[in-house]
């Protein structure tokens, strides 16, 4: 930011007339021990200006000041503000900041399975937890003035993005929403979407990295630059490759050893390599959880060391503060020696199958610079503040779920965007490491690239159906989702379209004017011609012969012979330029045929949203949930279920499947509409009692009646039930040790943790849907929420 001493009189006098009218945002900025980039003063003018704000920028660019501005600008109104975000662990992070900021008593989180100071004026919490309190009319909505949704991005999440545009949709009008994205190309498309549906929203986009992001290639030994000048490859590594190419080549039986040899560093020489070019700290992107913990591996085999004593003896006393509540005998099956064995030496692995405890300890180390090397899945670019100096991508492409698919720009400039941190670094470098299949041209197609846009990934589900319905009615429900992103998405491709249609149909109209013939009308001429072509064509198609019988074919041929004869006497045969004009008729047809395929596509995208709609309220129509404009007593269990197989849970409610089942049955029938296995090896997953095998069976029959219906209503929401915790959350409901649950599974503890508190999460939704199994599921609770899956760093 610019000082007052290098500011002209006029816009000096400018800047102290803005500084008096936004006086909350100067005292602000003046908290800070740095100064605030432009677009971050921008932001903060609209939003004490009363203005909705949409904040597109870099990851690290400091767009998260301005949700921090909505809340103290919330508390010195008198107002609340929620503070929203996509995961746990941010939400949770998120927390601990403005604790830091405003003091506790000032600040509360709320997530699926924590609660702390509900009532704060503060609030931090995940999305799914506001969009259930917008349905259930939450007291907590009272006097709430603000509402921010960090990583807003995540509307084009295909599993949950649908939550953030429920929210943007029905919050109260009186709430000014204040959503920070990362960067994307249609920011501007969806300000405008905002705006409609929001009230006046300022964008502020900014394309700025406050650290200069360097773009380079590791090709064998060599750190090479990827650009030699903007947008064009480095002709010295375009070299390099031709030669590292021929190496491939020369000997194909060499291939193996080629990974081992010189032409490839090991991860170990390459976190080597980047520590002698003071290029530590590194995180390495590795699409998998496996080879994140192979990588830890190679480096302590190596014998790789990053630290020295004072700092190992840091990183200690910061392992035992965040695992202190874990106990002795559940330290062996976390694999807690080898784990701090790496992290002393400066090394971790980050994925989503490390116990939290574990990820917040290297998390809290590498912010304060004692991890100098983690190996990480993609899930570590999600949010969570762990920038580092260099970050390093071994493929460009990752595994989906259903197949192996490259990178997108968007998701590159995501990873790569962990690199230089703000303060600390005056650069931040990206390496892709060269491979046979990872080459220059594809880094720099990804680097270069500038258009990610955000594609609305939004669909009416059972839960929201109902939920909209019981608020406003049905046609009132209808008429709410036409204001979605995804059908403002729609409605601007069928603008285009119909300009398409247009453009076609005047150019029919001219060349059907072009042909017009003297003697007659050659529109019929034409089509006469066209529909003997098209019999031909039936009748000569290859196995055409066998595909007719006689009578059929001659029916045909004589058919055919009557549209000769009617052709050779119309007025147009004998026209001089019957060929010119039938040239001009064809190419209207073609023209036609365009048109009717646009004139589809522009159907199936108009009030594309309110039809699905219609579809899911014809499958509760179905089941009894939906009489005319209400629900009925089904539909409101089903208003309190928000898990993806929410109709299927519910009419395993309504049919009385778990009225008998003891707790730990319970929670491992219920398992199965939460669990999603890794792979498919396990098909005869173990079920640990009859009384369990017997209600898995009756919800199996259940959910193959309901695909039924709904391939009938063509709809198609609810996942097969999956078995696969089933006996692993039996098992800890009955009181076995973590070491015994998990033994002879390739369940990691993280998958354990993670999938029992969506458990727990689970039976409060039954719980407060069905008071007949409320004291089932209430002690359901009590049995597994113990040992590593109640431990929170909140507890100490």
């Amino acid at each position: 930011m610019s000082g007052p001493d290098q500011l002209s009189p006029a816009e000096a006098y400018a800047a102290a007339i803005s500084r008096a009218k936004h006086a909350v945002t100067q005292e602000f900025i003046d908290s800070f021990d740095f100064g605030f980039d432009e677009f971050q003063i921008e932001a903060c003018h609209a939003l004490e200006d009363g203005h909705g704000v949409l904040v597109a920028a870099p990851t690290g660019a400091g767009k998260t000041v301005v949700g921090e501005f909505a809340a103290y600008f919330a508390l010195k109104n008198g107002k609340k503000c929620f503070y929203t975000t996509p995961i746990k662990a941010l939400s949770n992070q998120k927390f601990a900041e403005f604790v830091e900021r405003f003091g506790e008593e000032k600040v509360g989180l709320l997530t699926g399975d924590t609660s702390i100071n509900s009532e704060a004026d503060i609030l931090v919490m995940t999305t799914e937890v506001l969009r259930n309190m917008l349905y259930a009319g939450s007291n907590t909505l009272n006097n709430l003035g603000w509402v921010v949704m960090d990583e807003v991005h995540y509307l084009a999440d295909k599993f949950r993005g649908g939550v953030w545009e429920e929210v943007l949709i029905h919050l109260m009008e009186s709430v000014q929403v204040i959503s920070l994205s990362a960067t994307v190309s249609n920011a501007e498309e969806f300000g405008e979407w905002l705006n409609e549906i929001r009230g006046n929203t300022t964008v502020v986009v900014s394309e700025v990295r406050p650290i200069p992001l360097y773009q380079h290639v590791l090709i064998g030994q060599r750190l090479v630059d990827l650009f030699s000048k903007p947008g064009q490859v480095n002709p010295e590594i375009l070299k390099l490759e031709r030669e590292a190419m021929r190496k491939v080549h020369t000997d194909r039986h060499r291939r193996e050893r080629f990974g081992q040899n010189e032409s490839r560093l090991s991860r170990a020489d390459i976190i080597e390599k980047l520590n002698r070019e003071n290029l530590l700290p590194a995180i390495t992107f590795i699409f998998s959880r496996a080879g994140c913990d192979a990588a830890v591996n190679q480096c302590l085999n190596a014998g790789l060391r990053l630290t020295n004593s004072e700092e190992r003896a840091e990183i200690s006393k910061t392992a035992l503060y965040y695992t202190q509540n874990l106990a002795e005998e559940d330290l062996a099956v976390l694999g807690f020696d080898q784990w701090l064995s790496a992290l002393e030496r400066g090394i971790a692995a980050h994925h989503a199958g490390l116990l939290p405890s574990f990820k917040e300890a290297i998390e809290d180390l590498f912010k304060r610079g004692y991890i100098k090397a983690v190996f990480a899945t993609e899930t570590l670019a999600l949010g969570i503040n762990m920038p580092a100096r260099t970050v390093v991508l071994e493929k460009l492409t990752k595994w989906n779920g259903e197949a192996h698919v490259p990178i997108t720009p968007g998701e590159y400039t995501q990873l790569t965007g962990r690199a230089g941190r703000r303060g600390i670094d005056i650069e931040g470098n990206a390496v892709v490491q060269w491979s046979p299949s990872v080459d220059s041209a594809t880094a720099a197609g990804l680097a270069s690239t500038r258009t990610y846009p955000l594609r609305s990934s939004f669909t009416p589900t059972y839960n929201m159906a109902i939920n909209l319905i019981s608020r406003f009615g049905r046609e009132r429900a209808r008429g709410s989702l036409e204001s979605s992103f995804a059908q403002f998405q729609a409605d601007r491709a069928v603008v285009g379209l119909d300009r398409q249609v247009r453009r076609n149909q005047t150019a029919i109209d001219e060349l059907v004017d072009s042909a017009q013939c003297h003697l007659g009308d050659f529109n019929s001429y034409a089509s006469m011609r066209r529909e003997i072509k098209e019999l031909e064509a039936l009748l000569s198609k290859r196995g055409g012969r066998k595909t007719f019988d006689n009578r059929q074919r001659q029916h045909l041929e004589g058919e055919i012979d009557q549209l000769r004869k009617a052709l050779r006497n119309h007025a147009c045969h004998g026209c001089n330029e019957r060929e010119a004009h039938a040239r001009l008729q064809e190419r209207a047809g073609r023209l036609r045929r365009e048109n009717e395929g646009l004139t589809n596509r522009i159907e199936n995208r108009t009030h594309v949203i309110a039809k699905t709609f219609d579809r899911i309220c014809a499958v509760l129509d179905e089941l009894g949930y939906i009489e005319g404009e209400k629900p009925l007593a089904q539909g409101k269990i089903l208003a309190k279920i928000y898990a993806e197989s929410d109709l299927l849970l519910t009419e395993t409610i309504r049919l009385g499947l778990l009225d008998e089942l003891n707790p730990a049955e319970l929670l491992s029938v219920v398992s199965c509409m939460i669990y999603q296995s890794r792979s498919q090896e396990d098909l005869a997953p173990k079920i640990p009692h009859q009384n369990v095998a017997n209600a898995l069976g009756e919800i199996a029959h259940v959910w193959g009646q309901l695909e039924e219906i709904e391939e009938k209503h063509q709809v198609q929401t609810q996942k097969a039930p999956d078995l696969g915790f089933c006996y692993i959350s039996y098992r800890w409901a009955n009181g076995n040790s973590l070491n015994n649950v998990l033994k002879g599974s390739d369940m990691s503890v993280g998958d354990f943790v993670r999938s029992t508190k969506q458990l727990i999460d689970l039976m409060n939704q039954i719980a407060a849907a069905s008071e007949k199994l409320r004291p089932t599921c209430r002690e359901a609770v009590k049995r597994i929420d113990r040992g590593v899956v109640s431990y929170m760093l909140g507890d100490l």
